[in-house]
């Protein structure tokens, strides 16, 4: 997949981490595939100096998501954890700036843009178009985009580089940020 950058884009690559993989605590089903379609998106992103941003669930161990402090997900991306960090073959970019989320004990935080600066960064840079993919699709990748519009940046989703909690709600995700404005590509 070819990209055409062009300056004052941006890159976010949701939570790709060992626990959204196979064998992890939460895991994508083919959530290990996204690696190589993104990686040369990366490299190319590199090449082009436009900013990558890496986000990640950094969750303390009594976060409130985790089903036995009463939320809906099993205990996973636990701070300090194998599971918290990137998927090994992930290509992390010399200038990647990360973008650490899940931190918080009063709530979840599935956009890379919740109460993380994110939206304020990208608008002092200047900011204009916002390239998104990684995992899930359906939860954090969505947010994310919808995020992305909310706060006034063209955004394009990198279809291929995403994978999907379930087939359905992949499929759900997909129309409702096509219609918020979200371009699939």
């Amino acid at each position: 997949m070819n990209i055409v950058f062009e300056p004052k884009d941006a890159l976010i690559l949701v939570d790709i981490q060992v626990d959204f993989c196979p064998g992890g605590k939460l895991p994508i089903e083919k959530g290990d595939e996204v690696v190589p379609v993104l990686n040369p998106i990366i490299e190319q992103a590199e090449k082009q100096d436009i900013y990558i941003f890496y986000s990640r669930d950094f969750h303390p161990r009594l976060h409130p998501s985790f089903k036995e402090n009463g939320g809906p997900w099993p205990t996973h991306c636990v701070q300090d954890t194998e599971g918290a960090k990137f998927h090994p073959d992930l290509k992390i970019a010399k200038k990647a700036i990360i973008v650490t989320k899940g931190t918080r004990f009063d709530k979840d935080q599935y956009s890379a843009f919740d109460d993380t600066g994110l939206a304020s960064i990208f608008k002092k840079l200047g900011i204009k178009r916002v390239f998104v993919a990684g995992l899930a699709l359906d939860v954090c990748v969505k947010e994310t985009a919808l995020d992305s519009i909310k706060n006034g940046f063209q955004t394009f989703l990198i279809k291929q580089g995403s994978m999907p909690v379930s087939k359905e709600s992949g499929e759900q995700a997909l129309v409702e940020m096509k219609n918020k404005g979200v371009i699939i590509i």
